[in-house]
């Protein structure tokens, strides 16, 4: 029978998220010798304070840094050896909770940006919420998935110090991470930027899917906040592309599910604890729309998924004179089967103003 089944479809009209007002959690693998033989190989930091700097190489510490620099909630590190490739350090943080997933030193490693891709997408369909910010170099290939953030600006200068896309990528996961539920990552300033490689065809670069950064005289900041979905099939849609709108739906399933695991697996599949769970996740939606997060124009509500129990029970019984308020109450067996839809408010981005001169 395996493990109960928590099937949160996320589709472009049925979405259901949530948006913690906390921030986010950095997840960081870092190529470090510094301690060679020592056991521990993971390690957890509320505040850059914490950080022992004999641990750590100079350039390691650095990264740390950058992290720091967008106040995420925490961050977690996992060492692995110069030699070593990434597979046990994401072995390691599978069963960890965390949500932007950084390597600063993949540019020495051809492939393994591929490889730290394709464990990110295969993690998101095994419904974890888990991100990724990776460099866009000539080794790193097509991204394409609302998952990876695929970062393009390069020649990054701070102080004395360039910086390329690749070690970078720390900073970025540390701003995305500190962002709260209502701010969107587009023209989010980076303050300590002199100066950068600029793009010379942002347009372009956007639109296919890469995060960068411009130069508007005074400072640098982030053109748009837009992750590597940039070829839509199936039930990705436009608005996917956006990293404000991944990130409300990851935070609102995370919620979902761990309500739903807390309180009513275990319990009694009855029609009244079906309405129960619904009645509770729509107070949710209600609280969501009081905070700005979804749009207060639209229902967003959840219901008893009244066409997916038909199809479960034309499985198992004739059900041809059934009516739809018997399927609606009728056992599922350990199932429960929801349906919501919900429109999520996104950021102002964007301005068309006709001024009419007379």
């Amino acid at each position: 029978m395996g493990l109960p089944e928590i099937l949160i479809e996320f589709k472009a009209k049925a979405e259901t998220a949530v948006r913690r007002s906390q921030n986010g959690i950095v997840a960081v693998i870092l190529s470090d010798d510094t301690k060679t033989g020592d056991s521990n190989l993971s390690y957890k930091y509320n505040y850059e304070a914490d950080i022992d700097k004999s641990d750590w190489s100079a350039v390691n510490l650095d990264y740390l840094n950058k992290i720091f620099l967008g106040t995420p909630k925490c961050v977690l590190v996992e060492r692995i050896a110069a030699s070593d490739d990434y597979e046990a350090a994401l072995a390691r943080l599978k069963y960890k909770h965390w949500n932007w997933l950084t390597v600063p030193g993949i540019e020495k490693r051809i492939g393994d940006a591929a490889t730290i891709q394709q464990w990110i997408i295969a993690q998101r369909a095994a419904k974890k919420t888990f991100k990724a910010v990776l460099p866009a170099t000539e080794n790193t290939g097509n991204f394409n998935d609302e998952g990876i953030v695929e970062f393009a600006t390069d020649n990054i200068k701070v102080g004395a110090k360039t910086y390329s896309v690749c070690e970078y990528c720390a900073r970025i996961a540390g701003l995305l991470a500190g962002l709260s539920m209502t701010e969107s990552a587009t023209y989010q300033v980076l303050p300590e930027v002199d100066g950068i490689a600029e793009s010379e065809t942002p347009d372009d670069d956007i639109d296919s899917g890469k995060l960068i950064l411009i130069n508007d005289g005074e400072k640098v900041k982030i053109a748009r906040g837009v992750n590597s979905l940039h070829i839509l099939s199936g039930d990705k849609t436009a608005d996917m592309k956006k990293i404000k709108i991944i990130e409300g739906m990851d935070l609102m399933r995370d919620d979902i599910r761990t309500t739903f695991e807390n309180n009513y697996i275990g319990i009694n599949n009855s029609y009244d604890n079906k309405i129960m769970f619904v009645a509770a996740v729509n107070q949710y939606f209600d609280s969501l729309v009081r905070q700005g997060v979804l749009y207060d124009e639209y229902e967003n509500a959840a219901d008893i998924d009244v066409n997916a129990q038909r199809e479960w029970l034309a499985e198992k019984y004739d059900i041809s004179e059934y009516t739809d308020d018997q399927i609606r109450k009728a056992k599922t067996g350990s199932f429960v089967f929801l349906i919501a839809s919900v429109q999520f408010v996104d950021a102002i981005e964007d301005l068309r103003f006709a001024i009419n001169m007379e």
